[in-house]
């Protein structure tokens, strides 16, 4: 399917819902050395995984911004991340320059435990930040270490959400898994965590969790793709819990480091059969609540949500 294609089916996708685009939680940009090594990483995960992982929008910085802007993605996330002490303050520093040059960019930065975490926690809020990314997975960190406290606590209070990549997938962690989440919001129950990739591959653990916890939610980056359900099926008989909890699912991708085209992640959503006023809450209106702000008013049409078809 050519670039050109792709576009024109996504923003048909969208327009089918009476929407004006989508909200996107989960895309990356990054300096492009470390883009380049996390590129790196995915061309070597296939052999440890048994399945290969091709970036299909492996292009140029503003090539992969105009990407987005073609296929109406109306807000959406530089999500980095540190493996080690001393990155996160620059990344955040990054971060904060490319949400200044690029419109539609909600400014996001990270953490890490170290010294000084809650100082530039602190002042990533104070100047902007709207969204955090902390990944267990890379960072090889426990959320509950202490060095953390105050600045989950500072997030908590800012009601500042944390994208946070805390599954097992595509390959576990030291601390990964439900059981370091759930300590976590036991001792800070208002932070706003949106579990990446609907937790894969302990989805019912973390549908638990958002259940127990109102201000928990769930993105749905690579979740239901033919890749992962390969990999990691989603339990058919949880998808009830996917629709109770619709209020709080919202549509991620991890453009650009996908092996399958962008279209691809609405169209295994639509194949859920949960139905369009689902996928209007997941591919827009729960992004648009979440960042109200940042984002365009939740687009109603002047209709109740009764007298859409479903």
């Amino acid at each position: 399917m050519s670039g050109d294609d792709e576009a024109a089916r996504i923003r048909a996708f969208w327009g089918r819902l009476g929407l004006p685009g989508l909200v996107d939680v989960h895309t990356h940009f990054m300096p492009e050395r470390v883009l380049r090594k996390v590129w790196a990483y995915f061309d070597a995960v296939g052999p440890l995984t048994g399945t290969p992982w091709p970036i299909t929008y492996r292009e140029e910085e503003g090539r992969r911004v105009g990407r987005l802007r073609e296929f109406g993605v109306v807000r959406f996330t530089s999500m980095v991340y540190p493996h080690k002490a001393g990155m996160a303050e620059w990344l955040n520093g990054w971060a904060a320059g490319f949400a200044g040059r690029v419109e539609g960019c909600l400014r996001t930065a990270t953490l890490f435990p170290e010294e000084g975490v809650e100082r530039y926690v602190a002042e990533a809020v104070t100047t902007g930040a709207r969204v955090f990314k902390a990944h267990l997975q890379v960072g090889a960190y426990d959320p509950n270490d202490p060095l953390l406290d105050g600045a989950w606590g500072l997030l908590a209070e800012a009601g500042v959400p944390v994208v946070i990549h805390c599954g097992s997938g595509p390959v576990p962690g030291r601390h990964t898994g439900p059981g370091p989440v759930a300590r976590l919001l036991a001792r800070h129950p208002r932070l706003r965590l949106v579990v990446a990739h609907m937790g894969l591959p302990e989805y019912a653990d973390f549908l638990g969790l958002a259940e127990r916890y109102e201000e928990v939610r769930l993105d749905t980056t690579m979740a239901f793709t033919d890749f992962s359900e390969r990999m990691a099926p989603f339990p058919p008989g949880e998808r009830g819990r996917l629709l109770e909890l619709g209020d709080r699912i919202l549509l991620g991708s991890d453009f650009p480091n996908i092996p399958y085209g962008y279209l691809h992640q609405l169209l295994a959503l639509e194949r859920l059969g949960l139905g369009d006023d689902w996928l209007r809450a997941v591919c827009h209106d729960n992004g648009a609540r979440l960042f109200p702000e940042h984002s365009q008013e939740i687009h109603r049409q002047g209709k109740d949500s009764s007298q859409r078809p479903g």
